[in-house]
Parts: structure tokens; C-alpha cells; sequence
């Protein structure tokens, strides 16, 4: 059942969310499934607690000093088949082999923000797809409608956002098992590599990482020097806040400061397409105390970016709000400057992330949609030289990966080719890197790490 501040909360955040135009909300065909789904949904206990997101925020205020760096990957959308013991174990080694490279070789505490247990919604560019003369709503993400291009399947479905609900929970239950059971002790180094990224030069490249690394608990243990923080790794959940009905739904008042947090995930952030000053979207965010992240692209301007502060985090609260520029390899290096230049001026205490996927996408002449590795290395790399141009700290960096050994992104040191997309092309919306290629990101940004430490 809802507290009575709960209530409070969620009639005061309809009207005011509510009042505002808000982008890419699918159109519901059955106003009463949604008040039952809206329903159901309220009355469900949070899947992440307020206490949490507010050490995610310490964390993230570490990042803005420049003392720490965020890892943040994931898919790019989830699926409900993809809720498996498998596929979260593999996600999990990925990052957490990616964040033992940055860590060990760099020497940095590395924030991990994993894009799980809530990314079931995505923007779309267009409402309608159109496939051999036939138009159909577009695919919104498993939490709206189903990926299979039938009439049926397409239709907005509001339950399958108690669906999405269920799926978030049991992927958490999962993450929580692995990451309490052993799966992410430091121990487990060399284990973590014991499948097709083994024999790849990445993987080859990370058990000479795992030996040293080896050797170095050996002399710990030695000198009798052991801790817990060996034995398990702090994981936050993190999704894009884009279907409103689900996060409204899911936003509670925490017991111990009657402040509200969206219950759904610990970080969540506002996408280019739906961050207006004067939208449905930013209100929301304003409105609760996870900490917040933007996308920033290379058309935002300094004037637009101080907006998005002064609406977010108007008391420059260190934690609380995160940059997420993708810009695009070729546009990076030009549009970035002026707006930590303006963030400085103007005292913002915000951290910044790189997210190199997003403005690298194109068509392969297979029609598959993709990303060149080379591309998203390039993007990093500018990110790294504009911070360290200006005298700022690189935050950290936003990647939509997988842990299974896909071809949706060209090249890399084990290459894939335009012509090889298709052998096991899975996404069912954006290009992922494979968990080699994830682990090769890992070792150039941990050399640009060291670089700019």
C-alpha cells in the first residue's frame, strides 16, 4: 500500500509533470490498462533504496574532484528474454574486467554504473516504421511493445511495464547474488577470462594484468593485509528516465528525509531528445534526489548547458549532476571546449562522461546499423585532449556493450567486418561492442588515464 506522503507525492508530481509537453511517450490505446498498470506499479516496493543513491552521489561527487572515474556500461536496451542468469553474469564480467583494467593499470577508483535493471525504453527518431510498404508503430523497447513487426506485437501494451518492473527486479536479485557470492572477488581475476576472450589480444593483454595483479594479493596475504572491499564490488543500476508513466509510478518519499527519489534505478538520466528547459522531462528531474545525468550534444550551446545546471542542481551540489556529451568523433574536439569553459566560469561542480557511441552510428551497406571502433576510440581520445587541454578531469566514460561475442561494431584488434555483421547481428536497437572489443576500450583509456594523472 501507498503512504499517505507517497500519495502526496505522486499527485503533486502528475500535475506538475503532467502539465508539460512530453516527448517520446508511445500513445496508449487503453486509458483504463493504464491506471491499472500505473496501479500495480505503485504499489510495488522500490527496487533501489534512497541510502544507495545517496552513496552513489558521495561516489559521484569523488568524480567531480577529480578523484575517481565512472565506468557505466550495458545493453542498449534491454529485453525481457534477455533476464537470464547467463546474460547478467556476462554483462558483470565484462564491467567488472573492464574496471580491474582502469583500476589496476591507472590507479583510480572507478565508479560502476551498470545500464541494467530498467534500460527497457527507447527514443525514436521516427513514430512509425516501414517495412515492405507496411507501417506500423515503431519498436519503443519491450516496456512499450514487442520487437516483432506484426500489428499485434506493436500495439503499446501499459502492462508490460509491470513487466519491465518484474524483469528489473530479478536482473538486480541476480547482479546482488553475483556481486555477494563471490563472483566479483578480486580472486576470480583470471576467472573472468576463461572463454572466446581469452585468446584474443585483449584478452591475452588482460591475463598478463591478471598475473601481476595475481601476485600482487599473493604478497597481501603474505603480510597478512586482506579486506573486504577484495571480496566485492559496489554496483549501481542506472537507465534512461524516458517513459514518465513508469518512473512517476516508481517515485517514492524516503523515510529517513521525506525527500523523493525515483525508485527505479540509483542514476538516471534525461536524454538529448527530451531534455527542453521547459519539458515534461527535465521538471521530473528537478523534482527528485537521485543523482542526474544529461545528454549533451554537439548542437548544445554554453547558455543551454548552464540552463540544464541551473534547472538540475541549482545549489551546485557535488554528486548530483553528470554531463554525458556524445558528440561524435569529429565534432568533439570543437564543440566540447566551450561548454567546460563555460562550466567553469559559471562554478558548476558537475562530472563529465564521454559517451562515444551515440554519434558514431551509421548504415553498412548490409543495412545493418553500426559503429566503427576505431571511431568510438577517436571520440575518447578528443574527450581526453579537451579535458586535458583545459585543465579538467575526464569523468569517465558511457559505453553500450554486451558480454557475449557479437558482431555489431567494425574493426577492433580481433576485427570484425562490414560484410560479418550479420553472423550474430542480436541488438534489437543500437550497435553494442563485444566484450572484446569492451576490454580493449578499457586498456587505451586506462592508458589515457595514466597519461592525464
Amino acid at each position: 500500500m501507498n503512504s499517505p506522503e507517497d500519495l502526496a507525492l505522486y499527485t503533486e508530481l502528475t500535475d506538475a509533470v503532467g502539465a508539460l509537453e512530453a516527448g517520446q511517450q508511445p500513445e496508449w490505446p487503453d486509458p483504463a490498462a493504464v491506471q491499472d498498470a500505473v496501479a500495480q506499479l505503485r504499489a510495488m516496493p522500490p527496487l533501489v533504496f534512497a541510502g544507495e543513491c545517496d552513496l552513489l552521489r558521495e561516489r559521484l561527487a569523488a568524480v567531480s574532484r577529480g578523484e575517481a572515474f565512472v565506468l557505466q556500461g550495458g545493453d542498449c536496451a534491454e529485453t525481457f528474454a534477455g533476464v537470464s542468469a547467463d546474460n547478467v553474469r556476462n554483462k558483470l564480467k565484462t564491467l567488472l574486467q573492464m574496471a580491474v583494467v582502469l583500476t589496476y593499470a591507472a590507479s583510480v577508483p572507478v565508479v560502476k554504473i551498470g545500464r541494467l535493471a530498467g534500460q527497457y525504453a527507447k527514443p525514436r527518431s521516427k513514430p512509425t516504421e516501414t517495412r515492405d510498404g507496411v507501417t506500423l508503430p515503431a519498436f519503443r523497447g519491450d516496456i512499450v511493445n514487442d520487437f516483432e513487426f506484426t500489428e499485434s506485437a506493436r500495439v503499446p501494451d501499459p502492462h508490460r511495464m509491470v513487466r519491465a518492473y518484474h524483469a528489473s527486479a530479478a536482473t538486480l536479485n541476480l547482479t546482488r547474488a553475483f556481486v555477494g557470492g563471490g563472483f566479483a572477488d578480486l580472486h576470480q581475476v583470471h576467472a573472468w577470462n576463461n572463454d572466446f576472450v581469452r585468446t584474443s589480444p585483449a584478452g591475452q593483454r588482460y591475463e598478463r594484468l591478471a598475473r601481476r595483479l595475481d601476485q600482487a594479493l599473493k604478497f597481501m596475504r603474505a603480510i597478512d593485509v586482506d579486506t573486504e572491499q577484495l571480496r566485492t564490488v559496489e554496483l549501481y543500476s542506472s537507465h534512461e528516465a524516458l517513459l514518465l508513466d513508469y518512473e512517476l509510478a516508481l517515485t517514492r518519499i524516503d523515510s529517513r528525509t521525506g525527500a523523493p527519489y525515483d525508485v527505479s534505478g540509483h542514476f538516471v538520466w534525461i536524454g538529448e531528445r527530451t531534455r527542453r528547459l521547459d519539458g515534461a522531462h527535465l521538471e521530473f528531474a528537478a523534482r527528485i534526489r537521485n543523482p542526474i545525468g544529461v545528454k549533451v550534444g554537439p548542437t548544445t550551446t554554453p547558455d543551454e548547458l548552464l540552463a540544464l545546471a541551473n534547472k538540475l542542481d541549482p545549489e551546485r551540489e557535488p554528486g548530483r549532476l553528470t554531463f554525458v556529451t556524445r558528440m561524435g568523433a569529429g565534432k568533439i574536439r570543437d564543440a566540447l571546449p566551450a561548454l567546460i569553459q563555460k562550466a567553469q566560469a559559471d562554478g558548476l561542480v558537475a562530472s563529465w562522461i564521454c559517451d562515444p557511441m551515440h554519434g558514431n552510428t551509421y548504415e553498412a551497406p548490409s543495412g545493418h546499423k553500426t559503429r566503427r571502433f576505431d571511431d568510438v576510440v577517436d571520440e575518447v581520445r578528443g574527450f581526453f585532449e579537451v579535458h586535458r587541454s583545459l585543465g579538467t578531469h575526464p569523468g569517465g566514460i558511457h559505453v553500450e556493450l554486451t558480454g557475449d561475442d557479437v558482431t555489431e561494431c567494425v574493426g577492433g584488434g580481433d576485427p570484425i567486418a562490414e560484410d560479418g555483421l550479420g553472423s550474430r547481428y542480436e541488438t534489437v536497437c543500437d550497435p553494442r561492442l563485444n566484450r572484446t572489443q569492451s576490454l580493449e576500450l578499457a586498456f587505451l583509456v586506462a592508458e589515457l588515464l595514466e597519461s592525464a594523472n
